[in-house]
């Protein structure tokens, strides 16, 4: 009888005089294995294995071939498997993309090897993701690495009842070629002699549609040289030592690439436009845009842009997305069933929310749910790929998602319900941004002791955060109150906006809402209410818009209710706003009457008593001088009135009334500069920073920070100036501002090749 392997390599190794740690260190085959071997629980080591021990023992060709030999023998000897025993499914041959993933498969499969733990992939992904279409694609690619065998088997998991793991191993054992009778009865021996049979060969697994981790467990070989890739619509996040590969939307090129080899290129050429926004309808979605290309494949007829016309209607496209028994409602469905019922209540009404993405709390709100549940709810629903997570704390739906959890609010709760969701989540939004907004009016701050709400907003950066996260959705409720009719809840929140939005002063909607609170003065008879919002629209106006002319005439129309009511306060304000809307036309005429309706401005506060407003407006009243070239007057005017603000007699708001000395400040700076006093404007900019800093307003801080540069370079302090100008283009920036944020890096570019001595280096 022949002797087996691992009697024969204990014999060698014995001969070459070397312990199995020496033998480890010469053959590159740890020593746990080598143990093994000899022990005879590793009976049929692959060939690299054999090849890599005879280079340690260094044998001479006869016994290399009689060690082979008996590696071969050691091998179970496999019967015929069952026909088609998890053969793998027909691939696709217009699979497009997913480079990135395959690259990241085939490096893993690369590590496999007898010295190895088994190697796991876990593919996750949403619904229509083209998660197997990428298994498969990988297993077709990879052939060469597991000449052993590839396997695929569908474990079913989105079914009621999901493959049981017993029944699972019983399939792949007769798959590997293990008879029927010799299958052992019970599940913990089924994977014991899986896991004994995968360990000599090379072996590529594929766990189609897993359930959960439960499921996966069993099925994974500890290890040798055999990959296995597992499939989810959850992430399996559970398992153990398991390389994760997460799939998301294809690309936007990737999607009409698909979407032509589908159709045809002659087809798809014919209308260009017309693919990029049938792949644009289906959201990029792999089984959407297959979908998409059958239906024109059966319809030789349709046009790829009539294609485009039927999904365009919002109320049809899920359901148009269908081809035989393929259909995109049909594998969302799959996921929705597998929900728990606050995970599926959830799921319909955050169809609701108006803004692109969400977060806990709307979602607690809209289902009813504690903090802690809806959270949970949320993630339940990112695991089924039913929801997107860009960030932490935030989620949002893919398109055709968001229009499936519709049509399942639509069938599945009556509409009384869903009118008292949106009611309520509409009222809480308006709520917390009325209170948010509030934590920057001088009056009011933080918010009143008795305030509760599943929102945070303990301080002015948290309620600045939740205002600009939530600014579509509070929007949306804004727009949604004013179509009501409930005119008191628009004007209050809006006029809580008030001092925010000149935080926030890039955000593109600040003229819309104070339109809307104007208008719902004006419906409700409130005429020193209109006023005050018209006031608020001429700002949005002028610094939003660069719509000048409509915004003075916009504070006109203020003035003109102003005076009407006697209301000399408006007055003031109206006359204020104008002059800033004649300021963005810069041309004489408009300045010699924006110093004069300052002037008046001044009067009037002066006559209401409003000693901020009188501040304000004698700022710019030092502004228009130095617009109309009046620089040394202007100076003058702005030194006088900052000693004047700084008097504790002057009274008014302490944060307004600094501000305005921040804003005479940078004017003086601007009026030095101007007249090439560089040290003076460059000492006086430093100053109405630290005023201008405390209540920042981001494009002010900005013009500051630049003309502070300017004056440094003048002054050969090249690395202050350059901190001036680098900090002035990320303010820009971050308001959205890319033109002044160029300018400004040209600046830069001319520091950069200045000499610290002699500063920057001219023209010439």
């Amino acid at each position: 009888m022949a002797e087996s392997f691992g009697g024969l390599l204990r014999s060698l190794r014995h001969a070459a005089k070397l312990t199995i740690e020496e033998l480890s260190h010469a053959s590159g085959v740890s020593v746990r294995a080598i143990g093994d071997m000899e022990r005879g629980a590793s009976r049929g080591p692959q060939r690299r294995t054999v090849e890599a021990l005879a280079e340690g023992l260094g044998l001479d060709d006869a016994r290399r071939a009689a060690l082979s030999e008996a590696a071969r023998a050691g091998r179970p000897r496999q019967e015929a498997p069952a026909p088609g025993a998890c053969e793998l499914p027909r691939g696709v041959g217009d699979f497009t993309g997913r480079a990135r993933e395959l690259r990241a498969l085939r490096e893993l499969a690369a590590r496999t090897g007898d010295e190895r733990a088994a190697v796991v992939a876990a593919v996750s992904g949403a619904a229509g993701i083209g998660k197997t279409a990428l298994a498969v694609r990988a297993a077709g690619q990879l052939a060469d690495l597991f000449p052993d065998g590839r396997f695929y088997l569908d474990l079913r998991g989105m079914d009621p009842v999901p493959l049981d793991p017993g029944t699972a191993l019983s399939r792949l054992l007769k798959a590997l070629g293990v008879a029927e009778r010799r299958i052992p009865a019970d599940e913990e021996d089924r994977a014991g002699h899986y896991r004994a049979l995968l360990r000599d060969r090379r072996c590529l697994i594929i766990l189609d549609n897993a359930a959960h981790e439960g499921q996966v467990r069993p099925l994974l070989p500890s290890d040798g040289p055999v990959m296995t890739v597992v499939t989810s619509r959850r992430p399996l996040a559970g398992l153990e030592g398991v390389h994760q590969v997460p799939l998301a939307h294809l690309a936007t090129g990737e999607a009409a690439a698909l979407l032509r080899a589908i159709v045809g290129a002659e087809r798809a050429g014919a209308d260009p436009d017309g693919v990029a926004q049938v792949a644009s309808l289906c959201g990029n979605l792999p089984l959407a845009l297959r979908i998409a290309g059958n239906r024109l494949q059966s319809r030789p007829g349709w046009t790829v842009g009539q294609l485009a016309a039927r999904l365009g209607d919002e109320g049809r496209r899920v359901e148009s997305l269908a081809a035989g028994d393929l259909s995109v409602a049909a594998a969302f469905a799959l996921s929705y069933r597998q929900l728990s019922l606050p995970a599926r209540q959830s799921f319909r009404r955050l169809a609701l929310a108006a803004a692109p993405d969400f977060g806990v709390p709307m979602t607690a709100v809209l289902a009813e749910l504690d903090p802690a549940e809806a959270e949970d709810a949320l993630e339940e629903l990112v695991d089924l790929g039913l929801l997107q997570s860009p960030y932490p704390g935030r989620y949002r739906f893919h398109d055709l998602v968001r229009l499936f959890a519709r049509a399942r609010l639509s069938d599945e709760e009556p509409i009384v319900a869903q009118r008292q969701a949106r009611r309520r989540m509409d009222d809480w939004l308006l709520k917390v941004a009325t209170v948010a907004g509030r934590w920057f009016e001088p009056d009011y701050g933080a918010p009143p002791p008795d305030w509760s709400s599943p929102v945070e907003l303990n301080s002015s950066q948290q309620a600045h955060e939740w205002l600009q996260s939530e600014g579509e959705a509070w929007l949306a409720a804004l727009r949604q109150a004013a179509r009501v009719g409930e005119h008191a809840r628009v004007v209050e929140v809006a006029e809580a906006m008030h001092w925010f939005s000149d935080l926030w002063m890039h955000w593109g909607h600040w003229p819309e809402v104070f339109e809307l609170s104007a208008r719902s003065a004006r419906a409700m008879g409130e005429r020193g209410q209109e006023a005050t919002h018209l006031n608020y629209l001429s700002w949005a106006q002028t610094y939003c818009q660069a719509r000048y002319d409509e915004a003075e005439a916009t504070a006109l129309r203020a003035l003109e209710l102003a005076r009407d009511i006697g209301d000399v306060r408006q007055q003031g304000w109206a006359l204020t706003y104008a002059t800033w809307a004649l300021w963005g036309r810069d041309d004489q005429p408009s300045g010699e009457t924006a110093l004069s309706y300052t002037r008046q401005a001044a009067e009037c506060f002066q006559e209401a008593g409003d000693t901020e407003g009188y501040a304000q407006a004698m700022v710019s009243v030092g502004n228009s001088l130095r617009r109309l070239g009046r620089v040394e007057e202007s100076v003058r005017h702005n030194l006088a009135l900052v000693e004047r603000l700084r008097d504790p007699a002057f009274g008014g708001s302490p944060a307004i009334v600094n501000h305005a000395v921040g804003a005479a400040l940078d004017l003086v700076g601007e009026g030095y500069l101007a007249l090439g006093r560089w040290r003076e404007a460059a000492d006086h900019y430093h100053q109405a920073l630290r005023e201008l800093r405390r209540r920042p307003i981001t494009r002010a801080v900005a013009l500051s920070l630049t003309n502070l540069g300017k004056a440094l370079v003048q002054l050969a302090e090249v690395e202050q100036a350059r901190e001036a100008f680098r900090e002035a283009v990320e303010l820009y920036e971050a308001a959205d501002d890319t033109d002044r944020a160029a300018q400004v890096l040209k600046e830069l570019d001319q520091v950069a090749q200045a000499d610290p001595v002699t500063g920057p280096r001219s023209a010439g």
